[in-house]
């Protein structure tokens, strides 16, 4: 089975939540894809989540793209924000991006985000294999949240 963004707020709405509303914080995150010869490769993106999906919308023939059309793999981080405090913490989504082609599910996405050219971009809809939020509590321990498909959510804590 796979999970997208509807599975996952559906299993866990309080950690769901915090990680909209972080990747909420900015306009622009960092999503990693695989070059062809398997090395990593970081680039800019905007996301979205709308009608129970992660979306990704993408310039026409971009290297983010092309790498995710070649391999789908990816992990996306939210902006960490200016200076290194990391006083909203860490999110960081990993899957599979799926690439959407269907007329319809693309209307109903750039009906909602109003891209410049509605018809020269590429989409991906995004399967979850781990969502992460990182935070920092009583000033002493570094707290993971992870989430996995079928685990549910385990707590680290490091001092």
């Amino acid at each position: 089975m796979t999970f997208n963004w509807a599975h996952f707020t559906e299993a866990e709405p309080p950690l769901a939540r915090e990680v909209e509303e972080r990747f909420g914080l900015a306009a622009h995150h960092v999503l990693a894809t695989l070059r062809p010869d398997g090395s990593p490769r970081t680039h800019g993106l905007e996301v979205r989540f709308l009608n129970g999906e992660l979306w990704l919308g993408m310039m026409p023939r971009s290297a983010k793209a092309l790498d995710l059309r070649r391999d789908p793999r990816f992990s996306l981080q939210a902006n960490p924000g200016p200076g290194t405090e990391m006083e909203h913490g860490d999110v960081r989504v990993s899957g599979r991006a799926v690439e959407v082609t269907d007329p319809e599910a693309r209307a109903g996405y750039t009906n909602e985000v109003n891209p410049p050219d509605p018809g020269a971009f590429h989409l991906f809809r995004t399967e979850l294999t781990e969502v992460v939020r990182t935070s920092i509590e009583e000033e002493k321990y570094l707290v993971l949240r992870i989430w996995r498909p079928g685990e549910g959510v385990r707590t680290v804590r490091r001092t």
